[in-house]
């Protein structure tokens, strides 16, 4: 089959716009993102270069799901599904008495604690999410804290695993940006607990400025019995962190071997706690395989698409409409932002990475600027993207196992000064780098 169109005829500009518009068209339909982008990639590839344009299309999604990093994705996955499974991170959250035991909001900081703790046991937001909002929300509801910060403490401090190495959308940006993932968890580092400490700063201003957002903590003294039952809380979860980060950061183990070390970690301590069974393995190799699984798919969808995008001349035609905006790269930066903030709206974080990362990249490396700082700002965008609306995904998470009475409505309303927040975060890494150590 020959080509129908001729594509040089027709221009970059217009095909851009055809594309894109047959993409929003399908979305609208309801069929899934990875769908949509494979089928967008296979009718421009044949109307405009035929048949013999499907081997480049097969080549590029097999180059991509090559990789042996990618091996890490199920690894993290299965992670988070075993936690979602044990009841460590109840004990975990226990065990952050010690920490927040005795101030005013005190339940709220050390829910933010115990996210920024299962964010570098797993990487994964969504199971982090549901996970504090069946242990911490009941908890601060019943204490009589304000709903919206409860709710708000909740989502943000889930949606974490973005940026707390070792974060999956750093490892998808890795993949995708060519760039070495080990560089972007020690970048990624300071800015995720910066944005924790962002958090904490929040709901102690909050709590301390009004008494009615936080209650009084319990004033009785926790005898040092229970505080070493608690700590033994802490043992387990801190050893698998340790293990995990510690062995990448130290170059003793790659992202994927260190995976692998962190999977056998959990499973450990799932049977030195009585927890593991058959059942709960498999449960969990079931939910890997289905997240995995999704994430695969938009990935070969995007990359095909981007395959294609690139034949035509478009990623070229992107990048000259980029660099034509200004002379200052800071101004070009902002633009990519506010593109991935609107996409983050709509569109999953794992088809935004796939598909705007490898126009995105080569144009902040012909700028000079450094594509791992690069890197954890996408991360730190895609908190945003997280919490916004419409389909902020953290607010459809927690709203699975929030009380009926709380709608989807007031979840995304209690989102918005976390959602700031973020911004703020996202500002102060284009405005001083060296946050990442770059």
């Amino acid at each position: 089959m020959s080509a129908i169109l001729d594509f040089a005829a027709i221009g970059i500009g217009p095909l851009t716009l055809w594309m894109f518009g047959l993409m929003v068209v399908l979305l609208l339909t309801g069929m899934p993102l990875a769908f949509v982008t494979l089928l967008v990639a296979l009718v421009f590839a044949i109307m405009g270069y035929g048949t013999m344009s499907v081997p480049i299309i097969t080549s590029r999604i097999y180059t991509f799901v090559e990789s042996f990093v990618f091996v890490s994705v199920p690894m993290f996955v299965l992670m988070a599904a075993l936690l979602d499974r044990s009841g460590i991170a109840r004990d975990l959250f226990d065990a952050m008495k010690l920490v927040g035991g005795r101030l005013r909001g005190g339940v709220a900081v050390q829910t933010i604690f115990v996210a920024v703790i299962l964010a570098a046991m797993s990487g994964i937001i969504g199971g982090e999410i549901v996970l504090l909002g069946l242990i911490a929300l009941p908890q601060m509801l019943r204490q009589g804290y304000d709903r919206k910060l409860a709710i708000g403490v909740v989502c943000a401090g889930g949606s974490l695993g973005t940026m707390v190495p070792p974060s999956i959308v750093l490892i998808i940006y890795g993949l995708t940006a060519n760039v070495s993932i080990g560089d972007l968890f020690t970048a990624a580092f300071l800015p995720g607990f910066m944005l924790a400490m962002f958090y904490v700063i929040y709901i102690l201003v909050r709590s301390y400025t009004n008494p009615n957002i936080a209650p009084l903590p319990d004033p009785e003294p926790m005898p040092n019995s229970e505080k070493i039952k608690l700590l033994k809380g802490l043992i387990l979860p801190f050893l698998v962190v340790f293990f995990v980060l510690g062995s990448i950061y130290a170059g003793i183990a790659s992202v994927t071997e260190a995976s692998a070390v962190g999977v056998g970690g959990v499973l450990l301590s799932t049977l030195l706690r009585g927890e593991f069974t058959f059942a709960m393995l498999r449960d969990s190799a079931m939910q890997t395989l289905a997240t995995v699984g999704m994430i695969v798919w938009i990935g070969i969808g995007a990359t095909a698409l981007v395959g294609v995008y690139n034949l035509m001349g478009g990623i070229r035609f992107i990048s000259d409409l980029m660099t034509g905006l200004s002379d200052n790269p800071t101004v070009i930066v902002l633009v990519m932002m506010a593109i991935l903030f609107v996409l983050g709206a709509f569109l999953d974080w794992v088809g935004i990475a796939l598909l705007t990362m490898p126009i995105f990249v080569p144009i902040i490396k012909s700028m000079g600027l450094d594509p791992v700082w690069f890197g954890v700002l996408f991360a730190m965008n895609m908190q945003v993207s997280f919490l916004s609306p419409p389909f902020g995904p953290a607010a459809f998470y927690l709203k699975s196992v929030a009380p009926p009475e709380i709608s989807l409505g007031e979840i995304f309303r209690a989102l918005l000064p976390f959602i700031a927040l973020q911004i703020l975060a996202v500002g102060l890494l284009i405005a001083f780098p060296g946050i990442t150590g770059r």
